[in-house]
């Protein structure tokens, strides 16, 4: 287990700020981030490049805040893969066994056998300048994967990547960890983290936003700023009542919506899913109760459909087809109706 207690780095003009979290024997543990929030420091820090100004880096019941790199058992792999490009490909790999006085015969079957399990069995009489960014990677895991450590930091490891060698990676990597390597692997990647990660931690400006499950992070994120981070665009700061059986929140003290069941009163936020949220030239007659007449304002085109941005005093985001957008003819300056089921709504108290 590794635990971060109170860590704090002062570089002047950026800062780490307290930051406590907890990775567990074979958790895939996300630290999820804009650049520049501190994630790569983080990982300097657990690695022993970076000394901490206060707080305790503990593995396994152990302080290891100030131990030597090579004492560690922390295996780091930069986001530029930092391979020798004078070395042929075994040679980057066994670098690390180098003055470990293993036999000459076991150092060949150690980097033979990590090699094929990165899939570069074929590649290890080769120079680096000759292979792909998806092979390079696999040669700076194994370089690292070799050392056998009991915690593997990945700094941005699918940047740069295009889709088919990121996929790839990922299976490589969810391999890794079901197989039970420890992983702690930093990205500015929502959804990569959602496909990988089984614990997340949000770090903005230096300081642990929120951790929990994906599901605790993705479906009740605790500010404004990691739900428009993590994809969500319908987050408000509410004030909720419950009045004649009905749970209401108000939306800038103007627009009421309807939740479902009751609800504490006070103040919170509401958060409503884009792809819940429907389109209708006319009031729909359903059992979607909150209903609302709006203004489109704009159209944007995503991966996964059309984003319409509709104003019924507040800026909604839905989300629909590109065959609904051509079925309603929707234009900027349209009026159209939006509705949504209380069902489909989240509501957070402050």
């Amino acid at each position: 287990m590794l635990e971060l207690k109170n860590i704090s780095v002062n570089k002047g003009a950026f800062s780490l700020k307290s930051i406590n979290f907890t990775v567990e024997k074979g958790d895939y543990f996300i630290l999820l981030g804009v650049s520049g929030a501190g994630k790569s420091m983080v990982l300097e820090t657990i690695a022993g490049l970076v000394i901490p100004d206060s707080g305790q880096v503990m593995l396994n019941q152990r302080d290891i805040t100030h131990e030597k790199i090579q004492h560690r058992r922390i295996g780091l792999v930069f986001q530029d893969h930092a391979v020798f490009p004078h070395m042929t490909v075994a040679e980057n790999v066994g670098y690390p066994l180098h003055g470990k006085h293993f036999p000459h015969s076991e150092r060949n079957l150690k980097v033979k056998n990590i090699a094929e399990k990165m899939g570069i069995g074929s590649l290890l009489s080769r120079k680096p300048a000759t292979l792909s960014g998806g092979e390079l990677q696999r040669i700076a895991l194994a370089r690292t994967l070799i050392q056998e450590p009991l915690i593997l930091l990945l700094d941005e490891p699918l940047a740069s990547m295009d889709t088919h060698l990121r996929e790839e990676l990922r299976k490589l990597l969810r391999g890794l960890n079901k197989n039970g390597q420890t992983i702690i692997h930093v990205t500015h990647d929502y959804e990569e983290a959602i496909s990988l990660g089984n614990k997340i931690a949000v770090i903005h400006d230096g300081e642990i936003l929120q951790s929990g499950t994906p599901e605790e992070i993705f479906q009740n994120p605790k500010s404004g700023f990691i739900a428009h981070f993590t994809g969500v665009k319908n987050f408000f700061n509410v004030s909720a009542a419950n009045e004649q059986n009905q749970a209401t929140v108000l939306i800038n003290n103007r627009i009421s919506v309807c939740l479902p069941g009751e609800c504490t009163s006070g103040t919170g936020y509401l958060m409503i899913r884009a792809e819940d949220i429907l389109l209708s030239l006319h009031r729909l007659d359903s059992s979607a109760i909150n209903n609302f007449e709006g203004v489109v304002k704009e159209l944007i085109p995503s991966r996964s459909g059309i984003e319409v941005l509709v104003d019924i005093g507040v800026v909604i985001h839905a989300l629909i087809t590109r065959e609904s957008m051509v079925h309603l003819s929707l234009e900027e300056g349209k009026t159209i109706w939006i509705s949504f089921k209380a069902t489909s709504l989240r509501f957070i108290p402050s």
